[in-house]
This record gives C-alpha cells, structure tokens and sequence, in this order.
C-alpha cells in the first residue's frame, strides 16, 4: 500500500500542534511518547516537571525520535507550557463534580474546522497514576476522552499519546483542502481585529483581573474559594473568547477598579468633612 503523501501545508498544522506531559514519572514513557510523535509528523514536546529527564532510557525508547528529545521544551508549570496556545485540550477518563466540554478524539479535527484561528493547539496528557489535577483540567477548553473498554481502561500513556496523535495526522488530512482554499488575508484580517482566539496567557490574564476586583468589591473571599474558579475558567473555555473580547473585559474590569478607588476617596474625604 503506498503511503498517502502530506502536502506542504499540511506540515505547518501538524507543527502547530504541542503534546504536553505533565509529571512523568517514568522516562522510557517520555521516550515512547516521542516516538509515537515523530511516526505520525508531530515534532513539539513540552515536558512539565518530569521525574527523570535527560534519561538514557527514554532515548533508548524514542527509537530514533532523539531529535524530538532534544527539542523538548521542560517547564515548572502547565500554564507556562501553554502559554502561547489558543486552544488546549486536556485527557480525562474521570467523571468531574464540575461538568466540562468533552469531546472524543476525532471530534477536534471539526472544532478546528471551526475555529480556524485556534492555532497553535496543545493536547496535554497526565501523569501516568492520577492523570491531570483539576486545577490543570481547567486551563483547558475542552477535554478529550479515548473510548476505550469499559472493563479494562488501563492505557498505557505513550498509547494514549500514540492515538492521539494519530487523529491528529488524520485532522491534517482532512483539513488540507480546506486550509488551501482559504483566503490568505483571512488569518491577517483576524490578527488586525482581533478575532483570533486569546491565547492561555491572555485568558488566564482576564482570569486574575477577574479575582482581583471581585476580591476588591467583597464578591470573593480567596480563603473559601469553593467552585468559584472552577465555574468562571469554564465560563470562559466555553465561551472561547477572542483577542479583542479579553481587551473589552480587562477595560472594563479597569474601568470598575478607577471607579472604586474614585468612590472610596470621595468617601474619605466626606469622612474627614
């Protein structure tokens, strides 16, 4: 059977797409997952705080893939790893108190179809005991889950990152004919407007302005926080904000601060009156 050909634009889809490891304990599953990347023409690896790495052992397991390896990015947190990504999904198999977007694995290739600005994307995986911890599940807009047998769901990790990846290159394929009839200008019109969808950077941004003014107005107490955070970093992976959208929030958020502190100091005054 000969092996269908990826066109030259394909590539750049499949370079804008990272594949995070948070906190792998064992190094041969890092070297496996950069194996099962370079099989299917996915080069770019975030690692967050990984047990072991360098490792001889997960060189020995990539197999060859040693230059996905040494181009690993290693970070402290999730949220530095994703930082630049305008969409992130992350791997669940765990029912949530909190429900959230969930989609299978074949279902990203329509919400690209979608959100043709989302670009560049990250598919973060968990460690290999207790996948991802809510807090990191709630940077991402939506998470994905491998339909595998109910009676046995023990996938192994660098499995799970090898199915993934390989939807990923059939995303690619499927989004060529597309990609290739768009007008050029489209992407540069999004990025003078700002439709594209914020970055993590830029979503987590709007977050904390978020808490600190309901923190200021009395609305959030940070000691007993309870699914306050968890429901707006939800609010905000639905609504799959843009560029300018964040903008408009954070000025107004500034525009509540300038006002409160206008109001407390015309009240200090009329105090000391």
């Amino acid at each position: 059977m000969t092996e269908q050909t990826l066109p030259s634009k394909t590539p750049d889809i499949l370079h804008n797409i990272k594949i995070v490891l948070c906190q792998t304990s064992h190094p041969g599953n890092i070297g496996a997952a950069a194996r099962a990347m370079k099989t299917m023409g996915l080069k770019q690896l975030v690692l967050v705080n990984p047990k072991q790495f360098p490792s001889e052992e997960a060189t020995a397991r990539a197999s060859g893939a040693t230059d996905v390896l040494d181009n690993a990015q290693v970070v402290a947190s999730l949220e530095e790893g994703v930082d630049d990504c305008r969409l992130v999904i992350g791997t669940s198999s765990r029912n949530r108190a909190l429900p959230w977007p969930l989609v299978e694995p074949r279902e990203i290739k329509s919400i690209i179809e979608r959100e043709p600005t989302a670009l560049p994307m990250a598919i973060v995986f968990g460690r290999e005991s207790t996948g991802l911890l809510n807090e990191e599940l709630q940077l991402c807009h939506y998470h994905v889950n491998i339909p595998a047998n109910p009676d046995y769901m023990s996938l192994n990790l660098a499995a799970a990152v090898q199915v993934i990846c390989y939807e990923c290159r059939l995303l690619a394929l499927g989004l060529q004919n597309s990609l290739h009839s768009a007008d050029a200008i489209d992407e540069t019109e999004a990025e003078i407007s700002g439709e594209r969808k914020a970055t993590v950077k830029q979503t987590e941004g709007l977050y904390h302005h978020f808490e600190s003014v309901m923190t200021e107005t009395g609305f959030f107490d940070p000691t007993e926080p309870k699914l306050l955070p968890a429901r707006l970093h939800r609010l905000f992976a639905k609504a799959q904000l843009t560029e300018a959208e964040v903008n408009i929030m954070r000025g107004f958020l500034a525009s509540m601060t300038k006002h409160i502190k206008y109001q407390s100091k015309n009240t200090d005054k009329s105090d000391e009156e």
